[in-house]
């Protein structure tokens, strides 16, 4: 969970114009039915999603997100610190693994070298700079310095006393280690990562921040926040931890290090002790950052400067530990079903595609053949699924595979029932995606319903295997489809 991108002074300015504010998403991996490489990528693209940043380097992934030009940060996980900051030699492989055999093809623009060390492995502090000056090294060999840039995603609570802004420091314990960190970025004109949660800050405030402030709503005048220091003023607890942390970086002499949020979000579910973690906060506080970031408004300290942030996260972690908020950070589930539409009108093209009526119900990848036939059977049977289109010479015969036919006839049943929850199952072959299926003149029903009749029927299919003359047995186990929102993890701060 990371901070934005925003120059200082002169250098900031300069840097700023070139370049624009973008919103990425960050992929997390502790899921279930954790989606293919390529339906990952499917879903990045149909979000018109341009920059994402990975939590290891897996290969899979890479290779799926080659030659979509899709900028992509990946990361050197926190138990792989240790050997990569001892040995050259280490850095030097991984990166000519995990870098060069993907790059150019795969657009990776960023690494991300540990991830919260400081706050969550300090014992793994003293070797955290030798790994990211281990690796610039294996990049400037490779004669990729500059466009691949390294730097170290750190919790906002390493930003002490942080409201007022203007008075932000950090932890003072890892001055030995902030000092030559902040050297290291600066000289290889890199940036500063942060992780920025306002919803933790709301929610350790015990009631001192309010619920408005840290989800960017208007603000009366009266109830702004002011620096006394800089008389200026913040209507949001995002831009307030963002100042501080440049504060805190201007109090030890660095003033031309830009910041780049690497997580933020808000969760769209809790337990009872989490009530202000719903799916309508959520969506405001992500859509209101959205648009904070790509309208290039920046912060009170720097305005106009570009934040460039990723929101925590895509998908819905079912298997995170921990409270019910923390499995709950997803813009979609694990079948890439929005949790909820962001309001983004008129905020650009990012996330803000209203995927509700554009999902698909399809053959699930590797589903067995036989499980398909009979749930496609039973589709165009008792589903009262119209399937003519798929017959010898019409426009869905082609291919002529059971896995072209059931995903029509799965669309075509999904849509006849209004895509209710439980109607793409059909006992676990039938999965949604948000990939329009249609090919040449076969429109798949999602895209129109021009090849399929679709009339109100409350008829499910059957969850225990039935023969019907002609059509054979029909699954659908009642599934629910679980909708989250998007979110991002920690930080800490009061700003009231």
């Amino acid at each position: 969970m990371k901070i934005i991108g925003l120059l200082l002074l002169a250098i900031l300015s300069a840097v700023s114009a070139d370049e624009a504010a973008f919103i990425g998403v960050n992929i997390g991996t502790s899921l279930s039915d954790m989606p293919s490489p390529t339906q990952v990528v499917s879903l990045l693209k149909s979000q018109q999603i341009r920059h994402v940043r990975l939590y290891d380097s897996d290969h899979a992934m890479l290779l799926a997100l080659a030659n979509t030009g899709i900028r992509v940060t990946v990361s050197v996980p926190n138990d792989q610190l240790l050997a990569i900051g001892q040995s050259n030699l280490t850095a030097a492989n991984w990166v000519s693994r995990n870098i060069l055999s993907h790059y150019p093809a795969t657009n990776i623009t960023s690494i991300s070298v540990g991830t919260e060390v400081l706050s969550t492995l300090p014992n793994a502090a003293p070797v955290l700079l030798p790994a990211m000056k281990f690796l610039h090294s294996a990049l400037v060999a490779a004669n990729l310095q500059s466009q691949i840039k390294l730097s170290t995603p750190h919790s906002s609570s390493i930003i002490l006393d942080s409201f007022p802004p203007s008075q932000a420091f950090f932890n003072r314990t890892w001055d030995p280690l902030m000092v030559p960190l902040l050297q290291f970025l600066q000289s290889t004109n890199s940036f500063l990562m942060l992780n920025v949660y306002p919803y933790y800050d709301y929610m350790q405030s015990n009631g001192v921040i309010p619920l408005d402030y840290a989800l960017f709503r208007p603000l009366p005048p009266n109830k702004e926040a002011v620096d006394p220091n800089t008389l200026l003023h913040y209507t949001n607890v995002f831009d307030a931890i963002v100042d501080a942390a440049y504060f805190a970086m201007s109090y030890l002499n660095f003033t031309n290090i830009p910041i780049q949020v690497t997580e933020s979000g808000w969760p769209s579910k809790g337990d009872s002790s989490e009530p202000d973690a719903t799916s309508d906060n959520a969506n405001t506080y992500n859509s209101n950052l959205i648009r904070h970031v790509l309208n290039n408004t920046g912060t009170p300290k720097h305005p106009g400067i570009a934040v460039s942030t990723y929101i925590y996260e895509l998908y819905n972690e079912d298997l995170r530990p921990g409270p019910v908020s923390e499995k709950n950070w997803g813009l979609f589930d694990s079948n890439g079903v929005p949790v909820y539409t962001l309001h983004l009108t008129g905020s650009g093209t990012v996330l803000a595609n209203d995927t509700t009526n554009q999902t698909y119900c399809v053959a699930r990848e590797g589903a067995d053949r036989k499980m398909l036939q009979a749930a496609l059977d039973w589709a165009c049977g008792p589903g009262k699924v119209d399937c003519s289109s798929l017959l010898q010479g019409q426009a869905c015969y082609e291919p002529d595979t059971v896995v072209s036919h059931a995903s029509y006839a799965f669309d075509a049943y999904y849509r006849r029932m209004g895509m209710a929850d439980g109607t793409c199952d059909f006992n676990g072959v039938a999965t949604i995606t948000t990939t329009d299926q249609s090919h040449g003149s076969c429109i798949f029903p999602g895209s129109g319903g021009r090849n399929g009749t679709f009339t109100n029927s409350t008829s499910l299919a059957p969850s225990t295997n039935s023969t019907v003359s002609g059509c054979g047995s029909g699954f659908s186990r009642l599934e629910d489809l679980r909708y989250v929102l998007f979110g991002l993890l920690l930080w800490s701060g009061v700003f009231l």
